[in-house]
């Protein structure tokens, strides 16, 4: 059995010096290369060199931002295509083009004017994401849906699998899912994350029952911590039921880590009580004993 695994390279794995494993660096695109994509995407027509030299040299050899820049030019006033390769319209302004990856997805997504806002409460959502569960959510008429959907299947920023009411997305990059996150204010974000951890227990009760730890997140970064803190220690328990110690070892100190910013009453030490006695287990099961991390007791 073959696995490929990627990381970016702050990651540090535990699992280095192993006889079995090779590590390779992918390094980033050379000038030559970077000229190989921008030929593709114009279907073989040249770009002025000045244009050219500028994608060169702003992307960094970074391939997402040599297909962002590319689009971002060819979508522009700037070129005129005639024949077999494209021209300028005027004096080529450098300014013009984005001066970040984040730049440049940000300004295709404005141009996107109406599927910007579909975009952003499926980011939301996450890197996939369902057609049900974004109709739902956003509110939408099933048609304004499919159509921006479809405007964002176009623009390469989300691929789609299957058909509607049944298909389901994915952001062609992570990068793309956060540019459209981060568009939002905080408070926006807070009311679309409760609004779908909402819209996930009235509608999907089998996401309820077989991902709490899917509503658990939405709540969290609702600020509903109470709520939060009943979905993290489900998780716990559902993790535990498969015998996915880790995972549920995971999802029991994140809830007990928000349970500590609540008042303190009855109800928070009996649930205090019970996320412990489950943590206790979930360690024992995977590590035969541990001592607790900063802040954690056994009861």
């Amino acid at each position: 059995m073959l696995v490929l695994l990627t990381c970016r390279p702050h990651f540090q794995p535990a699992w280095h010096h192993r006889s079995y494993l090779t590590e390779i660096t992918v390094n980033r695109l050379s000038h030559a290369q970077v000229e190989q994509i921008v030929n593709r995407m114009t279907d073989g027509k040249n770009l002025p060199q000045e244009v050219l030299t500028q994608v060169v040299e702003k992307t960094d050899g970074v391939p997402l931002f040599v297909e962002e820049m590319t689009k971002a030019i060819l979508e522009s006033s700037s070129l005129k295509e005639v024949d077999d390769h494209y021209e300028l319209t005027g004096s080529f302004s450098t300014s013009a083009i984005p001066a970040t990856l984040q730049d440049s997805l940000m300004a295709r997504l404005d141009r996107l004017v109406t599927a910007k806002a579909v975009a952003q409460y499926a980011a939301v959502i996450g890197r996939r994401f369902a057609y049900d569960l974004l109709s739902a959510v956003s509110q939408l008429e099933e048609a304004t849906v499919q159509r921006e959907l479809n405007r964002l299947v176009e623009a390469e920023l989300v691929y789609q699998r299957g058909v509607p009411p049944q298909s389901t997305y994915v952001f062609k990059h992570a990068l793309i899912q956060d540019a459209a996150y981060q568009s939002l204010l905080k408070s926006t974000r807070q009311q679309y994350h409760q609004r779908i951890a909402q819209v996930l227990e009235a509608q999907f009760p089998e996401a309820t029952e077989g991902q709490p730890e899917l509503l658990a997140h939405h709540y969290t970064e609702a600020g509903l911590i109470e709520q939060a803190v009943r979905y993290w220690y489900k998780a716990g328990q559902r993790a535990m039921e498969r015998s996915a110690h880790l995972e549920a070892i995971t999802h029991l100190r994140q809830g007990l880590q928000l349970l500590q910013t609540l008042p303190e009453t009855r109800e928070r030490l009996q649930r205090a009580v019970d996320m412990h006695i489950a943590l206790g287990v979930s360690l024992i099961a995977t590590k035969g004993w541990a001592a607790p991390e900063v802040g954690e007791t056994y009861l």
